[in-house]
């Protein structure tokens, strides 16, 4: 069992006070490392070694005085001796190590002062031998909890991702397949990553069990990983007393992981060292976040070629999840950080408390990649909450987070990747929880697992989502929906889509990913739940604009709340609000909200640009909701906003001043606002039969007034003919 950070610090203390005295490296460093170890509770000799022979780059010799292959390499010093010089002589050691057994930790010390160094987030920290106690975190790596910066095709995700396809290729090739084979690997995952990450104890305890107790030849390796299946699924107290004494120390997971029996897998001699050499690799360096993804690539060779480029990459998916509620969360705990008032602690704790209630819905999940991130920058933004709450010893180990893996629900047609997706979640969460207690000093752990992520193995077109989680409960729908052009459908696929859509006879040219977007805007017509997607520019192009929107803004009643443009990849992502809510105004570099107008003049276009009204009647200072109509434009000129906007909730729109000429009530981007009488508004031409001031070049609005007196609406109607009228007018 793992020592808590209190009793780590109480240890570490006493092991300070007796080495005070120590300064010789050649009679004292063995002794020394042998009790620093056990600070953590961890055997000095079960991980690491003394007096490493090394051939240097210069064709000398050298020896490491303690190394720990992949983690930690220490260069002893005695006492008073230059750290800088141990820093360059570590180093050269460092260059002498194959690839494979660099570790990401370097420590030079002289007794009395340490130097650690972390390779990977290139930090430095020092403190003397006295302070020890207040830096025990810095070596949580030795007990498997330290922080890890993820990126996209890290070569560690990769390199993971083709041992496993490895192991799956040969158990594969023998006739282990299907659901058992799939069900395996993912345990086997989950093992592999639980042995370098703290969740097996001690650390490499797998890794031993299987190379001391099962035979070379591999014959029994099967029979062994059968039992330690089921040791993993059976609480302490309800095990036998009889159990072999190396399977006791394992402990219980739950979750659901390794329930069920499956058929044992018959291993060789070549299968088995498969897997121990997984067991070699340091699973503790892998992404949750992405790897789900790369493991399922490499369960078809024909996708392992390209490997890593069919997923949504972690900086695509925070370009949905960052608007759509990411940011707003952050700009309230801002808000509620710069209060200096009394009520500034109460109304944290609720913001706390807020963030776990909040519940996500990701109806096409895939390998949870949305709902991994999610979580993650759910988990981040929590432990700023509590930072701003107080102090260690202020807060209590056992309701430090309230976001737990239940709040996360997630549809996937293929049981493998939604084994994987649970799998994920689940890793993503120790993750944090190390990194929990890395911040605060406190033991936080969720073994046994307690909850689980909601995914359900089944057609999410055919299935009633709110059987899963009722659209009132729901707080937000994202997700990355399959492509699939009318063309490449297959029948049961063109079918969904045609009743879905309920577009006649005909059923429409809908991409296969419109469905979802139908789907979803009719399942939060009665919730305040927002929809953010990633989908194919197609839905914004050609005859699909005259299909998908109207169904969109008049059946679902959604409103768009950004749209982002991501050329590259021929796809755009999108979020939705419903009926009467607040909508966001994101800009960045990629928007381009002059290319959506292009494509969607047709039909639908709101104001994006210097249109803004003061207050609408729901209470929120958004965008202008009117949106005009290709076949709605109003017959009576002069009242363009009466009839022409939307109504949004049984509300018109407050621009809506009748049909006379007493103009529209906007504010303007120089924050002043017209008066209602007989000027003439820069959106709503007051003066009947006055000509538009628009011109179109090269199928895009330009103004012959500048930004002056401009109308900020591209009306269907309007004529690509500058010397016509426009039929706004």
């Amino acid at each position: 069992m793992r020592l808590s950070w209190n009793e780590i610090r109480t240890r570490a203390a006493a092991f300070s006070n007796e080495w005070r005295d120590a300064a010789y490296e050649k009679g004292e460093t063995q002794s020394f490392y042998n009790d620093f170890f056990k600070v953590f509770g961890v055997k000095r000799r079960s991980v690491a070694r003394y007096e490493e022979h090394v051939e240097k780059i210069d064709n000398r010799s050298g020896y490491i005085d303690l190394f720990w292959p992949g983690q930690l390499l220490v260069e002893q010093k005695s006492a008073g001796r230059d750290l800088a010089k141990a820093y360059g002589q570590a180093g050269e050691y460092f260059d002498a190590l194959p690839e494979r057994d660099r570790p990401r930790y370097i420590l030079v010390s002289d007794f009395r002062t340490f130097e650690l160094y972390d390779r990977d987030e290139r930090e430095k920290v020092s403190f003397s031998l006295a302070d020890l106690p207040r830096h025990v975190e810095k070596f949580g790596f030795i007990i498997g909890v330290q922080r890890r910066k993820f990126q996209d095709q890290d070569p560690a995700n990769v390199r993971a991702a083709e041992l496993v396809g490895r192991l799956h290729d040969a158990l594969e090739a023998v006739g282990y397949q299907g659901h058992d084979l799939e069900c395996f690997l993912v345990r086997i995952a989950f093992c592999l990553f639980a042995d370098d990450t703290g969740i097996f104890e001690p650390r490499d305890i797998f890794f031993d069990f299987l190379e001391s107790r099962t035979r070379e030849d591999g014959s029994d390796l099967g029979l062994w990983l059968s039992q330690l299946f089921q040791v993993l699924n059976t609480p302490v107290e309800s095990r036998q007393s009889t159990l072999d004494e190396d399977l006791v120390n394992f402990p219980y997971v739950n979750g659901r992981l390794f329930d069920g029996p499956l058929r044992i897998p018959a291993f060789d001699s070549l299968m088995r060292e498969m897997l121990l050499d997984a067991c070699r690799f340091d699973w503790s360096s892998i992404s949750p976040a992405i790897f789900g993804a790369l493991f399922q690539s490499v369960m078809d060779p024909v996708e392992r070629r390209a490997k890593g480029a069919h997923y949504t990459t972690e900086k695509n998916i925070l370009k949905v999840t960052e608007p759509l509620f990411m940011d707003d969360l952050r700009a309230e705990f801002e808000r509620l950080r710069s209060r200096k008032d009394s009520r500034r602690r109460n109304d944290l704790v609720q913001f706390k408390n807020k963030l776990g209630e909040l519940k996500f819905f990701d109806p096409a999940c895939g390998c949870g990649n949305f709902l991994v991130i999610a979580y993650r920058e759910l988990r981040l933004l929590e432990i700023d909450v509590l930072r701003e709450l107080g102090t260690r010893d202020e807060l209590d180990v056992t309701t430090l987070s309230e976001i737990d893996v239940d709040q996360f629900y997630g549809i996937e047609i293929g049981e493998f990747p939604a084994r994987i997706a649970e799998t994920a979640m689940w890793m993503m969460d120790h993750v944090m929880n190390n990194r929990l207690s890395l911040e605060f000093g406190k033991t936080f752990t969720h073994i046994p697992l307690k909850k689980s992520p909601h995914i359900v193995h089944c057609d999410a077109l055919e299935t009633d989502w709110s059987e899963l989680l009722m659209p009132a409960e729901c707080s937000f729908v994202f997700g990355n929906p399959p492509f699939v052009g009318a063309k490449y459908q297959t029948e049961e696929q063109r079918a969904q889509v045609r009743r879905i859509a309920d577009l006649g006879k005909s059923g429409g040219t809908l991409d296969y990913v419109a469905a979802w977007f139908i789907k979803a805007g009719e399942y939060v017509k009665q919730s305040e739940a927002r929809i953010g997607f990633v989908a194919t520019n197609s839905l914004t192009q050609g005859e699909q604009v005259a299909q998908l929107w109207p169904i969109l803004f008049e059946r679902c009643e959604l409103e768009i709340a950004f749209a982002i443009s991501v050329r590259r990849r021929r796809a755009f992502q999108s979020a939705f609000s419903g009926a009467g809510r607040k909508l966001s105004d994101q800009r960045d570099g990629q928007i381009d909200y002059r290319l959506q107008a292009h494509r969607w003049r047709k039909l639908y276009f709101k104001c994006q640009a210097t249109c803004r009204l003061p207050r609408r009647r729901a209470g929120s200072a958004a965008l202008c909701p009117p949106i005009h109509r290709s076949a709605g434009i109003p017959a009576r000129r002069g009242a363009v906003h009466t009839r022409a906007a939307r109504r949004f909730a049984g509300r018109s729109c407050e621009n809506a001043q009748g049909s006379g000429a007493g103009g529209c009530r906007l504010r303007f981007s120089t924050g002043q606002q017209k008066p209602a009488d007989t000027e003439t508004c820069r959106d709503a031409h007051a003066v009947p039969r006055q000509r538009c001031s628009r011109e179109t070049v090269s199928g895009n609005p330009r103004s012959k007034f500048g930004a002056a007196g401009v109308c900020a609406y591209w009306l269907a109607g309007a004529s690509r003919n500058s010397e016509q009228p426009c039929e706004n007018t």
